[in-house]
């Protein structure tokens, strides 16, 4: 009974001694009961709605592209020229076959460069009309101005070489008539027609179809028909 009594006190110190002994260092940690602590970043207050997630910006380099419309081709127009009246503008539309376009006629008086004149000055009317008769009665070629700032002169020629009218000059005078060289201003009323040339694509359109009338006609002008052919400038 006594080494029964001793072994039960050796029993007990064992207990307290490993009850009240510190955890040695590198011991695994007793676990206090089971799950995980939650993170703060997912905890909630109480009665809190729940927001929903919202979606990253999209890369706007993956984004796709929208195909444009092909380029349209310019309208262009032509005003081509130069014709005598109106009738005849409007018959080079017809002959042309304008198709869908509707023509404008331009009358426009042009400057042209002047001519060169071989005249006797103005006089008094009746000298002028007697010199005027001797002058026919030698068979040289004149006549008798009644209008303008030259009225009652003797023209004796009208000539666009000023090297000709000259020489007329020199001629005449050494017939003993008392001539003397003039300039001429001369403006002439012409008539060009506008119309619609159609879509052009490139310079060399333009120059093509710029080539194809300047066959026929001295004037040849072709553009965008912005501010070209506009019936404001039908008279």
């Amino acid at each position: 009974m006594k080494w029964f009594a001793f072994l039960l006190v050796l029993v007990n110190v064992a207990v307290w001694y490993s009850a009240t002994s510190p955890v040695p260092a590198g011991a695994p940690p007793v676990p206090l009961g089971e799950g995980t602590l939650p993170r703060v970043s997912t905890l909630k207050t109480v009665g809190e709605p729940e927001q929903a997630a919202v979606p990253a910006d999209p890369d706007p380099s993956t984004e796709p592209v929208a195909l444009g419309a092909p380029p349209v081709p310019d309208m262009y127009c032509a005003r081509i020229g130069w014709f005598d009246s109106e009738e005849d503008a409007r018959a080079a539309g017809q002959a042309l076959s304008l198709d869908g376009s509707d023509p404008v006629v331009e009358r426009q008086e042009r400057e042209l460069a002047p001519l060169h004149w071989v005249l006797i000055p103005p006089q008094s009317p009746e000298l002028a009309r007697a010199e005027f008769r001797a002058i026919q009665r030698r068979g040289i070629d004149s006549y008798l101005v009644t209008e303008g700032e030259n009225r009652f002169a003797i023209s004796l020629g009208l000539f666009e070489s000023r090297t000709s009218a000259i020489s007329v000059l020199e001629e005449k005078k050494r017939q003993n008539l008392n001539a003397i060289l003039a300039i001429f201003p001369r403006n002439q009323i012409s008539y060009a027609l506008v119309f619609e040339a159609g879509p052009l694509q490139g310079s060399e359109a333009v120059r093509a179809a710029e080539s194809d009338y300047q066959r026929n006609f001295d004037l040849v002008e072709i553009g965008r028909c912005e501010g070209v052919a506009t019936p404001d400038k039908n008279p």
